[in-house]
C-alpha cells in the first residue's frame, strides 16, 4: 500500500475515533452530570420557556424522562434551543445528546444524516392554517395563495407535491425560525401557514386574534415525530429507545405518577418486573434497577405527558386520535420490557 493511502486511512480512523458518534454517550454524560437536550425555540404544548427560563412540554417531559432513566433526576437536563435549520448539526457535531425537537422519521434522515430516530412519539400530519377573512374551506381552494412555513422541514416538498397534484398555483416565503414565520403570518404577509397540524394548533394561540384563524381539515402527509440520536453508539439508541417504550408499558399497565409508589407492592408479576421491584431489566443498558420507576415518578405514563401538555387539560385541547394505545383504536404500541 502506498505511503499516502496508509497515512489517508489512518487520519479517516482517528476522525472516526475521535468523533461523537463513536463515544461513549452515557459515560459522558454521567460524567457530565446533565443531559444535553435539543428542543425548538419556543412551540406551546412541546417545547417553550416561560419568562423565568422554565421548560415545559410534551417533547420537554420526554428529555426529564431520558434524565431521570440516566442520572435518576429529571431536573438534570440543559435545554438547547434549536431552529429547524440548527437541529441536525447539533445533534451531529455531539453539542446535544438527543434531539426532542417535533422532528419527522424519514428515510433520508434515518440513513444519510448521522442520526437514528428511536421511535414515533407523536403521529402528526402536515396542515394548513388561513385567516377566515381568505373565505376557503378546504386548501383545494387555495389557488394563488401565498404560503409561510420553516426551512430545513418536510413541509415545502409535501406542499409542492399537494399543489402540484391538484394543479393549484401558490408561492411560498420561508423563515429559519417558527417565531418568524408565525409573525409573518400574524401580519398579513402570507395567506397561509403550513406545518404539523399540532403545531397549526399550538401556534394558533399565539396570534393576536386566535378566533381570526382556522385550521383546514385537509392533512397531506404523514408526519411521525421522533427524538433521535446520533449513529454509532448503539447503547445509548437503546437506552432512549426504550424510555419511549417504558411510558407507553406504563399507559397500558394502569402505572401513573400518582399510584407508582403502591404499584411496587402490586401482586401482578409483570408490574413488579416492570417497575424493578423484581429482576433488572437496566442492567443491560448499564441503568439503575429502578430505571423504569424513576422515569414514571418524574413524568408519568405516556397518556399522562399527552393530556398535561397537548390533551384536554392542555390550552390546545388535542384528541388522542391515532396516538391512543393500541389497544384503544390508536397506534402506540411498544414491545413488553422484560
Amino acid at each position: 500500500m502506498k505511503l499516502t493511502s496508509v497515512i489517508a486511512l489512518l487520519l479517516a480512523s482517528a476522525a472516526f475515533a475521535a468523533s461523537p458518534a463513536s463515544a461513549d454517550t452515557l459515560a459522558t454524560i454521567k460524567e457530565r452530570g446533565k443531559l444535553n437536550c435539543g428542543v425548538s425555540e419556543g412551540v406551546l404544548g412541546f417545547s417553550n420557556a416561560d419568562d423565568k427560563g422554565v421548560w415545559t412540554g410534551f417533547d420537554v417531559d420526554f428529555c426529564k424522562a431520558v434524565a431521570a432513566a440516566v442520572l435518576g433526576d429529571p431536573t438534570k437536563v440543559t435545554y438547547v434551543p434549536l431552529s429547524t435549520k440548527a437541529r441536525f448539526a447539533a445533534l451531529q457535531s455531539g453539542e446535544v445528546d438527543l434531539l426532542s425537537r417535533q422532528t419527522t422519521w424519514t428515510q433520508s434522515r434515518d440513513t444519510g444524516m448521522g442520526m437514528r430516530f428511536v421511535g414515533t412519539i407523536y403521529y402528526d400530519g402536515q396542515g394548513f392554517m388561513v385567516k377566515k377573512s381568505v373565505g376557503v374551506k378546504s386548501a383545494k381552494e387555495l389557488s394563488g395563495a401565498t404560503l409561510c412555513t420553516e426551512t430545513g422541514t418536510t413541509t415545502e416538498m409535501n406542499a409542492a407535491d399537494f399543489f402540484k397534484a391538484n394543479n393549484i398555483k401558490y408561492d411560498i416565503i420561508s423563515f429559519e425560525k417558527a417565531d418568524q414565520t408565525i409573525a409573518a403570518f400574524n401580519t398579513d404577509r402570507c395567506d397561509v401557514y403550513t406545518t404539523d397540524a399540532s403545531a397549526l394548533y399550538a401556534q394558533r394561540l399565539v396570534l393576536t386574534d386566535p378566533d381570526s384563524s382556522l385550521v383546514l381539515p385537509e392533512i397531506i402527509s404523514k408526519e411521525p415525530l421522533g427524538p433521535a440520536v446520533r449513529q454509532g453508539d448503539d447503547r445509548w439508541f437503546g437506552i432512549v429507545r426504550w424510555t419511549l417504550f417504558a411510558l407507553i408499558n406504563a399507559e397500558e399497565l394502569g402505572v401513573t405518577k400518582d399510584n407508582i409508589a403502591a404499584q411496587l407492592e402490586s401482586d401482578n408479576p409483570e408490574v413488579r418486573r416492570f417497575l424493578g421491584a423484581e429482576g433488572n431489566t437496566g442492567e443491560s443498558m448499564g441503568l439503575d434497577q429502578k430505571w423504569v420507576y424513576n422515569i414514571v415518578a418524574a413524568t408519568g405514563n405516556y397518556g399522562e405527558m399527552f393530556e398535561r401538555s397537548l390533551g384536554k387539560g392542555s390550552p390546545l385541547k388535542i384528541d388522542r386520535g391515532i396516538n391512543a394505545l393500541w389497544n384503544a383504536g390508536g397506534l402506540m404500541y411498544a414491545p413488553p420490557i422484560r
